[in-house]
């Protein structure tokens, strides 16, 4: 078996990506197809963290009239339950796992602690980090960001729902838009390019940590990531 290209990395999954078809919700099959390619990643011998959003339960205020505080608070339970979704159907899959909450939830999730992430990361255990940075006006990817620089990660492998990777402009409104294979961080914020939100970028920007944009919907890129073969898009330091 060849060796991985990263020894521990840090897998970003939208909720949207855990509800496949349905948008809403978790879609047991989906799960556990992508639990399929979790475990491939763990035969391998990477140790890997995981971040999962919230959308697929709660996204912004959808419409309702509520301050921002309670809307983000809201999300980050989102988060909760798709975290143990995740963990429930690694389990079944054989693999070893801790949910890591950056709320205290003690009933179903240990509390997110830096040196007991990287002792479970240590002993070989998929950890799924919950509950966002646990603060309002976070997002998810900032979250991965902060995560992935806090327990050493070589690389952010950011499972994007439907997209090939980084691309040149919105396809939406530029039918020209072509993908783009490689940037560094400074080129990707002088161009607007809305890959992370700034402050994770501003988190990333210095640090040796790379990021792999790529679609999950063809489950088999995230293996050829780890293999090193050229998918979606690179971004590192320039």
């Amino acid at each position: 078996m060849s060796e991985a290209k990263y020894k521990r990395v840090l897998l970003k999954l939208s909720g949207e990506a855990l509800a496949g078809d349905q948008k809403v919700g978790v879609n047991p099959e989906v799960v556990g197809k992508i639990c399929d390619k979790i475990k491939e990643v763990v035969d391998m011998g990477v140790q890997i963290a995981i971040v999962v959003g919230g959308g697929n339960f709660w996204r912004g205020r959808n419409g309702l009239d509520m301050e921002r505080t309670t809307a983000d608070y809201m999300g980050m339970l989102g988060t909760i339950i798709n975290a143990l979704a995740l963990q429930s159907s690694l389990e079944k899959h054989n693999v070893d796992c801790r949910v890591l909450s950056a709320i205290n939830v003690n009933e179903v999730a240990e509390p997110y602690i830096r040196r007991r992430a990287l002792r479970h990361l240590e002993k070989k255990r998929v950890v799924i980090f919950a509950g966002g940075t646990g603060n309002p006006f976070f997002t998810t990817d900032t979250a991965a960001a902060l995560r992935a620089k806090e327990t050493n990660c070589d690389a952010i492998l950011m499972a994007k729902n439907g997209t090939d990777g980084v691309l040149s402009a919105d396809p939406k409104l530029d039918k020209t838009a072509t993908l783009i294979e490689e940037i560094t961080y400074r080129e990707m914020l002088t161009k607007n390019l809305k890959v992370m939100d700034s402050t994770a970028v501003s988190l990333l920007q210095e640090s040796t940590i790379e990021i792999r944009v790529f679609n999950i919907n063809d489950l088999s890129n995230l293996k050829k990531v780890l293999d090193g073969e050229k998918v979606g898009t690179t971004i590192k330091k320039g």
